[in-house]
Parts: C-alpha cells; structure tokens; sequence
C-alpha cells in the first residue's frame, strides 16, 4: 500500500493496519495514534517526527526506519525489529519493546523512561545522553552499546550483558544491576550511588572517578578492575572479589568490606577512615601509605615498609568477650537486649548489639570493633549489666596504671602519647558508666535477675590475635562443683584470683594496629 491511500484511510478512522507493506514510505511528520501496525514491514520507512502514541507495532520490522523526532508514547512495539533505525530524540517513553530487537539502533537522547526493554536486543546502539529513568532493561543485550552522558537512575538492569559498553558519565544512581555481565565496560566518572551490583561480573572494567557511595557491590567480581579515585564511602563489598584491581587514592571510608579478596590489589593512597581492616584476602598486596583522616583530606597519613601491609591489613577482628557462667534464659535475653538498648543511648560508641552464643552451662557475649583503640572503653560500658562490672572496671584501670608506671616490660615501644590517649578514652567511658549506673531504669530489670548475677570473666582480643583477660571472677568454672563443706559465699576466700601482670599487659598493648 502506498503512504497516500494509507494516511487516506487513516483520516477516514481506519485504524488497523496489521501486516501492512510500507516499506521506503515517507510518512515524516504523520500523526498516527493509537493506529495497529502490528506485523507489518515498515523497513526503511521515514517516521520523522511522526506521532505513533498509543500504536501497536507489535512485531513490525522497522530496520533502517528513520523515527527521529517521533512520539511514541505508551506505543506498544513487543518483539519489533528496529535495526539500525533512526530514533533520535524519539520520545518513547512507557513503551512496550519487550524482546525488540534494535541492534545498532540510534537512539540518541531519546526518551525512554518507564520504557519496557525486558530481553531487548540493543547491540551497538548509540544512546548517548538518551533518558532511561525507571526502565526495565531486565536481561537485554546492552553488548557494545554507548549510553555515555545517559540518565538511567532507578533504572532495572538486572542481569543485562552490557560487555565492553560505554557507560561514562552516565547517571545510574538508584539503578538494579543484580547479577549484571559488564565486563571491560566504561564507568568512569559514573553515578553509581545507591546502586545495586550485588553478583554483578565487573571484571577489567573502568570505574575510574566513579561515584559508588551507599553501592551494593556484595559478592561482585572486580578482578583488574580500574577503581583509582573512585568514591566507595559506606559501600558494601562484603566478599567481593577484588583481586589485582587498581584502588589507588580510592574512598573507602566508613565501608564494609569483610570477606573481600585483594589479593594483588593496588591501594597506595586509599581512603580508609572507620573502615574494617580484618577479615580480607591481602596476599601480595601493593600498598606505600594510606589516608586515615576522617574527611579523606590526607592529614592523617601512615607509610608502610612491604612488611609492614600485611600486619595493618590482617586477618583478626578486636573482640571483647563477656563470659557468662549461666545459660541465658528468656527472661534474662530480654533484660539484656532492653538494657544494651538504653546502653547505646547514652553510649553512641557502642554502634552494635553483642553477638550471644549459648550452651548448656555458659553465655558468651561477643562484641565485634572496628579498631584496637576501643577495646578498653567499650569493656567498660559493655559489662555494665552485670554484677561485675565494679570489679572489671577496677582492673581496666590498673591494666592503663600499668603502662604508665617505669617497669621495664614498657621498652618504649608504646610511646606515652598513646598511653595517655588510653587513659583518656577509658575515663570518658567510666563517667558514660557513672551517668548509666545513675539512671536507674536502665538497669533495674537486670539488677533483680540471677543471670547478671553469676559469675564472669572477661576477654579481649586485639587485631594481632592476643588474648588478655581483663577480669575473671574467683568462682568462675566452679558453679557446679558438688562441695558440701565450701559454701557459694565462702569461694571469694577460698579461690584467690591472680591478677595479670604488666608484661601481659603490655605485650597485649604492642600488638595493637594504631590509627594514626
């Protein structure tokens, strides 16, 4: 059919035109809605400018098609072949082009947000500066494509393969990219925040200067990938692979990263403030110094002898262990999860709640820090609920007496600017315990209970793996001992408990990993 006596019955209110033969018709600026083209071979048609909101193009072939300009609004063109079609500045937003096939399809800032592309074919398509908010992009082919300078925030990428794409500058804050192959792709100077990579294949890819603040990026795989300079602030990389990848002067400050493997990776100049330095792969790591300042500002910088990497990027994470001689109960879990709630009201450094494990006979509370420096203070608010909190603060204080005093144990390797910064987090902690203790709602269930009663000792475990226990109580391990002629009130004179010596404490000091 020819374009005259096509747009003839168009304006006499024809609207069906499935299976049609338009093939090289000149229908530019027509205005078509709501008409059914669907199945018809519109190939090398010219629809510049053309309004097609609301058609149905369902399965038209439109390769070579010269759409720029046009209006396709809500049109619905599911399994549609647009290859190498001109659709620049086409406004396609909300259409239907599930499984369409648009390989090498121009689609320069068009206009594709809310757009269904679920397994769409977009192979080599140009869609430089094109707007894809909010679309479903779920599994399409994106292989080779350019979407540089693009907006594709919120957008779902979902286990899209966009291998070797260019994607820089490209706004993509917000967007679903579980699972996604993107493999040697371009992301340099990206928008990455917010985004979801978890799973994601991002081998050998540029994300140079990109923006990944708030980024998912668990279990992804960056093996060589280029991060240098890119922003990685309260990331998760929990077990993400990252080995050989370029980091150099990234930020990874306040980011989670246990279980990541770096294996080989570049970090000279990497941006580390409040984030965990334990549990992470660092076998052949390439580090010379390391930003801690809080800001990333380099005012706090620390040099490494090849020696010295593997120690600050080790393997122990600081522990404090409370050890409960009693099984927890409910009554008891409940007065211990109440009480640590108001705890941390007051005590903002007590970021998390203790891990507790169960047996038969004893509770172990464990609580997990980021850094050595906060082992001593967060002891002393974290034994709080118990009956010897009085007694390990005690021999907190001593253990901090202990370095300050001239035995020969001290060899200067702890420099008493460290000490006295020890001295000083410690006594902020006792006088947040003093305030605690005076509030009295805050520990009146667990004063009446049993369980906060019993016996305890406590543990500390630096990033160096030592141990040194801080307090254990006399009848501590001696609950169920069957003696008719010692009673429980008679054990404190009976069972004398050593305290720890100074080289104990001081050994335990020197394999601490300082922060600055």
């Amino acid at each position: 059919m020819k374009a005259e006596e096509f747009l003839e019955k168009y304006t006499l209110g024809v609207r069906d035109f499935s299976g049609i033969d338009l093939g090289e018709a000149n229908l530019s600026g027509a205005k078509l809605s709501g008409v059914n083209l669907s199945q018809a071979n519109l190939s090398v048609v010219n629809l510049s400018g053309a309004n097609l909101n609301n058609a149905n193009l369902r399965f038209t072939k439109l390769n070579v098609a010269r759409l720029s300009g046009a209006h396709l609004i809500h049109a619905d063109l599911k399994g549609a072949s647009l290859n190498v079609a001109n659709l620049i500045r086409a406004d396609l937003s909300r259409a239907i082009l599930r499984k369409a096939t648009l390989i090498r399809a121009e689609l320069i800032r068009a206009d594709l947000s809310r757009a269904d592309l679920i397994q769409a074919n977009l192979k080599n398509a140009d869609l430089r500066e094109a707007t894809l908010r909010q679309a479903n992009l779920r599994q399409a082919n994106l292989t080779e494509a350019t979407l540089k300078g693009g907006l594709l925030t919120g957008a779902n990428l979902e286990q899209a393969i966009l291998n070797n794409a260019d994607l820089s500058r490209t706004d993509l804050s917000g967007a679903n990219l579980r699972d996604a192959e993107l493999r040697q792709a371009n992301l340099s100077r990206a928008n990455l925040s917010g985004a979801n990579l978890s799973g994601a294949n991002l081998r050998w890819v540029d994300l140079t200067g990109a923006n990944l603040r708030w980024a998912d990026l668990t279990g992804a795989k960056l093996s060589g990938a280029n991060l240098t300079g890119a922003n990685l602030t309260n990331t998760n990389l929990t077990n993400t692979t990252l080995v050989h990848a370029n980091l150099t002067q990234a930020k990874f400050i306040k980011a989670e990263w246990v279980g990541a493997d770096l294996t080989g990776a570049t970090l000279t100049g990497a941006k580390l403030y409040a984030t965990s330095r334990y549990g992470l792969k660092t076998d052949g790591i390439v580090c010379e110094w390391v930003d801690l300042s809080p800001t990333g500002d380099s005012s706090i910088i620390q040099y490494f002898t090849p020696e010295d990497v593997h120690e600050f990027f080790n393997a122990t994470s600081p522990t404090i262990r409370i050890i409960v001689d009693k099984p927890l109960d409910h009554e008891a879990n409940f007065a211990a999860a109440g009480a640590y709630y108001q705890i941390a009201q007051q005590y903002r450094q007590l970021i998390q709640p203790p891990c507790i494990e169960i047996d038969r006979r004893r509770t172990v509370f464990t609580f997990r820090l980021d850094n050595d420096e906060a082992l001593l203070p967060t002891a002393c608010i974290g034994i709080l609920p118990f009956t010897d909190a009085k007694n390990t603060h005690n021999n907190l204080l001593v253990s901090v007496e202990m370095m300050k005093s001239e035995d020969t144990s001290n060899d200067g390797s702890i420099p008493f600017h460290r000490i006295q910064k020890f001295n000083q987090l410690l006594e902020e902690a006792l006088e947040h315990a003093d305030k605690i203790k005076q509030m009295k709602k805050i520990l009146a269930l667990v004063a009446k209970l049993n369980f906060f009663q019993a016996p305890t000792q406590t543990i500390l475990t630096n990033s160096s793996s030592h141990n040194l226990i801080i307090y254990e109580h006399p009848n501590f391990g001696k609950r169920l001992m069957h003696r008719s002629d010692v009673t429980d009130a008679s054990y404190d004179e009976v069972i004398k408990f050593t305290p720890f010596s100074v080289s104990k404490v001081i050994d335990f000091i020197k394999g601490f990993h300082f922060i600055g």
